[in-house]
């Protein structure tokens, strides 16, 4: 044992592995990216803005699905077998890289996003449906530009175990950015979305195929060893 590490168990933490990021399990398959959104308003911006982030991605070559929060039940009105529930867990483990668009309300997320990420658990059995994957946050306001949502989204991203991109869009005033038809009108803000949209693009192909392994920590591998050497010996005493 190292004099100057004298309280780590070596067995678990081998120097970092450069090949084990050079040689992905990557088969190209075109990036998984799921798209969350915060609002259930017939003219919902954050919906507007979700499409426009969804054109922008297929057009870098994503497959693409957007979640409708609609019919998701609030959090613990309903059993986890409720289909909704079921259909957003079964997505976010399909995805490999995620965009969350909210409103501002009231200087915060809304409880409408707030719902989607609270029914996805750290853990489910031995799956773990945001760990790893990639994150762009997005917001939109209803005023004068403000960053609070994005800021927000960024500690649950962070909660959820998922790697956020450096960039992030906030739109403001967000009524006047989109046009008859629902799509964004060009702009600086349209600019700085399709900015975030490809940066989201090339970190989930850097990060996917490597993300087991980047998310693999020293404390989890101890503590796995230590339960299967508890089992082992449990094993031993009601054989004995």
């Amino acid at each position: 044992m190292s004099h100057d590490l004298p309280h780590l168990d070596h067995d678990y933490l081998p120097l970092p592995d450069a090949g084990q990021l050079h040689h992905a399990a990557d088969d190209g398959h075109a990036p998984r990216i799921l798209i969350l959104y915060g609002s259930l308003r017939p003219q919902s911006f954050s919906r507007k803005l979700a499409l426009e982030a969804e054109c922008i991605l297929k057009h870098l070559g994503a497959e693409t699905r957007v979640f409708d929060p609609h019919q998701l039940p609030m959090l613990d009105r309903v059993p986890a077998s409720h289909p909704e529930v079921q259909r957003l867990r079964e997505w976010s483990t399909w995805s490999e890289g995620q965009v969350w668009v909210s409103p501002e309300r009231h200087g915060a997320i809304t409880g409408v996003f707030k719902n989607q990420i609270d029914w996805l658990p750290l853990e489910d059995g031995s799956v773990r449906p945001t760990q790893g994957r990639t994150l762009a946050v997005m917001q939109v306001s209803g005023g004068s530009q403000s960053f609070n949502v994005v800021n927000t989204l960024r500690v649950l991203g962070r909660w959820m175990r998922m790697v956020a991109i450096p960039n992030q869009s906030s739109v403001a005033k967000a009524w006047q950015e989109f046009d008859e038809h629902g799509r964004m009108k060009p702009s600086a803000f349209y600019d700085r979305v399709v900015d975030v949209m490809e940066e989201l693009m090339k970190f989930t192909l850097m990060v996917r195929g490597r993300s087991d392994y980047l998310v693999s920590r020293y404390s989890e591998r101890k503590g796995d060893a230590i339960q299967r050497k508890l089992a082992q010996v449990a094993g031993a005493v009601e054989k004995a």
